[in-house]
């Protein structure tokens, strides 16, 4: 039975199913309750929220009471471009797994995989491999700060957990607020590293010239997104260029969220703006671990000169599926689609924001990443009631949409019949908006579970 609420005396009583029941087990014994702060149900609807799955398969998903549901939300963090369990990749893996997954030799995919990705990316000349996002853009802070001999860093946007990325809080709480996770802790931070990470808003050139202008010779590596919520700004993007090239620091496109989104490989390729590194990680495996760093050949050379190294990095699955998926994208025009997808979504959403008057933006700068700025006053509430209704209409739904290839046009026009009634819903009581709640409002950013 799927977690739901009753009217008894004029409250709502819970009636937990077994994915809340496992959860509230979870949090006793796993600290923070999760391995991943965006999946935490508090992120969602808490207490209510299925937290864990029996069954993925392209953009359905079923609960562990057997619930099915369509993933109209965050699709695996943004993981699975080609939809769950796909059938192409997971034959290859399954394949690559029957074969030996781990060896005391090395798997070939992995020099397969190097050579895709710099024929793709005809400006570099090496890559090196990790398992996830946060460890990529870590390994090639590294590299760079070998390459440069220089410790400071000016980055934009968010780029993980790692200590030399939430250092930057300790110069001020709020430093990483307007990089997308706010109220991020320094607890278990080395506070030697203070003045070490130095945010810049994206497009504010002179911000970004303050910071080279006060550290003098002492920035040797500048990491940012090419772009998220908002179209690229070129000359902005051009600039950094010019500077970073001029000052000799080692200038680092942190891909994970927008590679594969755009077109088959980085989206910089599409602005003729080179990085000297840049960083992949969540589409190019269709959700099996992998992240790639590639980079010119005689900055990637540093990696040699300081120790980079771990056992599982060298497993098999991870390779052979995103080899796979490469080829995948380049049969099917994935990005053409996804995005022509996501733009269809976007504009019949804000089509149902003006026809009910609400005062919600649908942020389009990645199609196939699209997002719902609520500026309406109660915000949080409007956005749990709206995660809140879908769910109960069969959606995993949040304020974020990552478009698949599996999102095909009969679920969606669906989803956008279902969110038009609950958006009316919404409109219809926005003077009591918290009587709609059938429990607590979602959290948003980091904070300290119970």
């Amino acid at each position: 039975m799927n977690a739901s609420t009753i009217q008894q005396n004029g409250k709502k009583d819970k009636v937990m199913g077994k994915s809340q029941k496992l959860y509230e087990k979870a949090k006793k014994i796993i600290p923070g309750g999760t391995q991943l702060l965006s999946k935490r149900p508090e992120m969602f609807l808490p207490g209510l929220w299925p937290s864990y799955y029996s069954k993925a398969k392209g953009c359905e998903v079923w609960d562990l009471d057997g619930n099915h549901y369509y993933d109209m939300g965050i699709m695996g963090i943004g993981t699975s471009v080609l939809g769950y369990a796909n059938p192409t990749i997971n034959k290859a893996v399954k394949k690559g797994i029957d074969n030996g997954n781990m060896c005391t030799l090395n798997a070939p995919e992995e020099v397969e995989l190097a050579e895709k990705l710099i024929e793709i990316h005809p400006w570099a000349g090496m890559a090196r491999f990790a398992k996830s996002g946060g460890e990529s853009n870590t390994i090639a802070i590294r590299i760079a700060r070998a390459f440069s001999g220089k410790d400071k860093i000016a980055f934009c946007g968010y780029h993980g957990w790692h200590d030399w990325y939430l250092s930057s809080n300790l110069n001020d709480a709020s430093n990483l607020d307007n990089q997308l996770l706010p109220g991020l802790s320094t607890k278990g931070v080395a506070k030697n590293l203070k003045n070490t990470s130095l945010p810049f808003e994206y497009g504010n050139i002179e911000q970004f010239k303050k910071i080279v202008e006060n550290t003098k010779d002492e920035l040797g590596i500048v990491i940012m997104e090419v772009q998220r919520y908002k179209p690229a700004d070129l000359d902005f993007l051009r600039e950094i260029r010019k500077i970073t090239s001029k000052i000799g620091a080692v200038l680092i496109f942190d891909e994970i969220s927008s590679a594969f989104r755009f077109n088959t490989g980085g989206q910089h390729l599409l602005y003729d703006i080179v990085p000297d590194i840049a960083v992949f990680g969540k589409a190019l495996g269709n959700g099996f671990p992998i992240g790639a760093v590639i980079g010119k050949k005689e900055i990637m050379q540093a990696a040699q000169e300081t120790f980079i190294s771990s056992s599982y990095w060298t497993e098999r699955s991870g390779y052979v599926a995103a080899v796979e998926t490469i080829k995948f994208f380049e049969k099917n025009n994935v990005a053409e689609y996804t995005m022509k997808m996501g733009n269809y979504i976007g504009k019949e959403l804000n089509e149902i924001f003006k026809k009910y008057d609400l005062d919600i933006e649908m942020l389009m700068g990645m199609p196939s990443a699209i997002s719902m700025l609520i500026k309406e006053k109660d915000s949080a509430i409007l956005k749990t009631v709206f995660i809140q209704e879908m769910l109960k209409r069969g959606y995993l739904a949040s304020t974020t949409i990552y478009v698949s290839y599996a999102h095909k046009k009969k679920v969606v026009d669906k989803y956008l019949n279902d969110a038009k009634e609950v958006f009316k819903y919404i409109s219809n009581n926005r003077n009591n908006l918290k009587d709609l709640l059938d429990d607590e409002v979602s959290h948003s950013g980091f904070q300290r579970l119970n």
